[in-house]
């Protein structure tokens, strides 16, 4: 009863957000990832042309971006536990902004890569310090709830961004990518200064700096969250993988205009909208053992899909990778929870341990689908294929062993 009025008084104490503001503030932290990469993906094939690049050099835009992402997120989220949230979202969103502004303003591919590895500090910030505030002010199943939310909306953001991006580019460059994303961070801060406080001083770190930081290792060396989070983020490596490919595979391999890629790009961050509210709604009494389980399994099918017939036109990839994507997102809500639940304390740094596992499996993803496969699509398929199996393989040793894991044996 005391957890649900401290859920309560946590939540409605937004003076000037209130309860929904704070849902929609969290939601729009979570978009900024999705923003930051998927509103220029139509551009990157003519991005090339533009600074006389090659594939590989232009999409260090996307991995260095992702690299300084992770850096900066294990750098925050201790720092959130120490001194608070709000200091930390306003120091990111400042970083991020800056980046933003000096990403538009590059003369050259190499100036675009290092102010994109500002821009990931910044944003490392606000995601960690998101996904703390969830876990400050929501238990048990409305935390399920909130996450789902939270995500649903902030699902928006991959499916509008591309669209956004393509018209974009018929009256700017790929620079009115950047300077929208800097009004974006301009819209954040705002309400970043109208948000409050949820972290109270009596629950703050009072150790040392450097031990504020030491309390990462502490987090990471919970087997009973740390390999959850390890099988769990593989799930990011495919995922970015296509998210750096996509473009190349909608217009070079399959020869579509940057405004039709648009459309297949968003049809597909469309339908994964749904994905935790599938969860929440269907599958959250299921056993969660077997719907773990399950859903690697369906991530293999889509992987074989892609690979058997994802080659053959656009709409057949959309449809084979879709599986893949929705079981991406349905999964979410179910995991992050089962995470939330194997570590009390260190909310930030569990945050930011958590956030940086995807986000390096990620990076890992894109350098990996950069690869000369021969054919793109049957590589992605590959790539999935391969890294579901090791998750499914890997939370059967897990089910077996003898570590423990609350909620879940």
């Amino acid at each position: 009863m005391n957890e649900l009025h401290n859920e309560n008084a946590l939540a409605s104490g937004q003076k000037y957000l209130g309860k929904i503001g704070l849902i929609l503030y969290i939601a729009l932290m979570n978009m900024f990832i999705p923003l930051s990469t998927d509103l220029y993906l139509p551009a990157l094939p003519n991005m090339n042309l533009y600074f006389g690049s090659t594939t590989g050099i232009t999409n260090l835009t996307l991995s260095v971006f992702f690299a300084c992402y992770a850096i900066g997120m294990l750098f925050w989220g201790p720092l959130s536990d120490k001194y608070g949230r709000k200091p930390i979202l306003v120091s990111g969103g400042i970083i991020y902004l800056s980046g933003s502004i000096l990403c538009a303003l590059s003369t050259n591919v190499y100036l675009l890569i290092i102010f994109r590895a500002v821009q990931g500090i910044g944003a490392g910030g606000i995601t960690s310090v998101s996904t703390a505030i969830i876990k400050d002010c929501y238990q048990g199943r409305r935390r399920e709830s909130i996450l789902a939310i939270s995500q649903t909306i902030s699902g928006l953001a991959p499916m509008l961004a591309p669209v956004v991006g393509a018209i974009l580019l018929q009256y700017t460059s790929w620079k009115g990518a950047f300077w929208t994303l800097s009004a974006i961070g301009i819209l954040y801060l705002v309400l970043t200064l109208l948000f409050q406080e949820t972290l109270s001083p009596k629950n703050r770190y009072v150790g040392t700096l450097a031990g504020s930081f030491a309390r990462l290792l502490v987090v990471a060396r919970n087997k009973s969250f740390f390999i959850p989070i390890l099988l769990f983020a593989l799930s990011s490596l495919p995922f970015m993988g296509y998210i750096a490919l996509s473009s190349y595979i909608y217009i070079d391999y399959f020869g579509l205009s940057e405004k039709s890629y648009s459309y297949f790009f968003a049809t597909n961050a469309l339908i994964t909208i749904i994905g935790p509210t599938i969860y929440v709604r269907f599958l959250s009494g299921m056993n969660k053992k077997l719907f773990a389980s399950g859903c690697f399994l369906l991530s293999i099918l889509s992987g074989l899909l892609v690979m058997a017939i994802g080659t053959l036109a656009p709409v057949l990839f959309l449809c084979s990778f879709l599986l893949f994507s929705l079981i991406c997102t349905t999964i979410r809500p179910f995991s992050m929870n089962l995470l939330f639940e194997q570590q009390k304390g260190d909310s930030g740094s569990a945050s930011s341990v958590i956030n940086t596992m995807y986000t390096v499996f990620g990076c890992i993803g894109m350098l990996i689908s950069s690869l000369s496969w021969g054919n793109i699509v049957a590589g992605l398929g590959t790539i999935i294929v391969v890294f579901s199996a090791i998750s499914l393989i890997g939370w059967f040793l897990f089910l077996k062993s003898r570590i423990p894991c609350a909620g879940l044996k």
